[in-house]
């Protein structure tokens, strides 16, 4: 069985500056994922996106069929306030202060020169890849950024060295700087958070039903030591629909030790602001909570 599976990473899933980190597609007949890509990006290079996104080269693979709903990762937006500078935005959006350089190319800059108070930044899509035997930042690289040499760029944003050998169950954040969205795909986005803005409380209230029913295989999964299973999960449900706060709190605190458990330490910094977002007077006792879960929330 393959451990290999490539997760978009959202700290929030919220809607940002009128756009969305995803927003749902369903495959039609004889729909590929390479004219998905087309379609919405303009190039089959991003399909890998779109496994990632939706977790399809879990447990070997999996084929998409018609009537499938896909989650179609998009970047995100941000307008900037004052005193904010490329570093506090890139432990906002990214999970750490050390990638503000990357935030900052992204948007035309460099990290030394803070953005303007009012410019809209563009925060890119980022996959969290879980390696498998035998893979290297270069293959990784290729796959997902179309150029082997650019491995350093791997490398830098997850603090590695350029001869670390990559083991299997690593977890490799993978930002897609080039990833930009179609006409088409622009215009998807923006119905699809229409719609969320709409369609009021008959779709929450749906989505919160499910949510309801899929919260507890989700736990079972982190119980298990199924990470990987339950970071899917957790996942599609925070991108399923308006839920309540004590869900997103659940959902998220499980995201927070299946990340800590695949040393993904950024996205587990992510999940666990979400979590004490959607639950503020969470404690973080050292009797009941693990050393690795407090280390990831900042907390000493």
């Amino acid at each position: 069985m393959r451990t290999r599976a490539a997760l978009l990473f959202v700290a929030s899933l919220a809607f940002v500056a009128g756009d969305a980190s995803a927003f749902p597609h369903v495959v039609s007949q004889g729909e590929t994922l390479a004219q998905i890509a087309i379609k919405f990006y303009g190039s089959p290079r991003f399909e890998t996106a779109l496994v990632g996104a939706n977790a399809l080269d879990a447990h070997g693979g999996s084929a998409i069929v018609a009537g499938q709903p896909l989650e179609i990762p998009s970047p995100t937006h941000h307008r900037v306030t004052a005193g904010e500078t490329w570093a506090d935005l890139s432990r906002l959006h990214l999970g750490d202060a050390k990638r503000a350089e990357t935030l900052a190319r992204a948007n035309g800059g460099v990290s030394w020169i803070q953005p303007a108070v009012g410019q809209e930044i563009e925060v890119p899509a980022v996959v969290a890849h879980i390696a498998s035997e035998n893979e290297t930042m270069p293959g990784l690289a290729q796959r997902y950024l179309g150029d082997m040499n650019r491995a350093w760029e791997l490398d830098g944003y997850n603090g590695r060295k350029g001869d670390q050998k990559l083991l299997r169950g690593d977890v490799v954040l993978v930002p897609l700087l080039d990833l930009a969205l179609t006409e088409e795909g622009k215009k998807a986005a923006r119905l699809a958070a229409e719609r969320i803005r709409t369609e009021g409380g008959g779709r929450a209230y749906e989505a919160q039903r499910r949510a309801e029913a899929d919260i507890p295989p989700l736990l079972a999964d982190v119980r298990a030591g199924r990470y990987v299973d339950a970071v899917a999960k957790g996942n599609r449900l925070l991108g399923s629909g308006d839920l309540t706060k004590p869900q997103l709190s659940t959902i998220h605190r499980a995201l927070v030790e299946a990340y800590v458990a695949l040393e993904a330490t950024g996205l587990a910094s992510g999940a666990c602001a979400a979590w004490r977002a959607n639950a503020p007077d969470v404690r973080l006792d050292p009797k009941t909570v693990s050393p690795k879960i407090r280390a990831a929330c900042g907390a000493r």
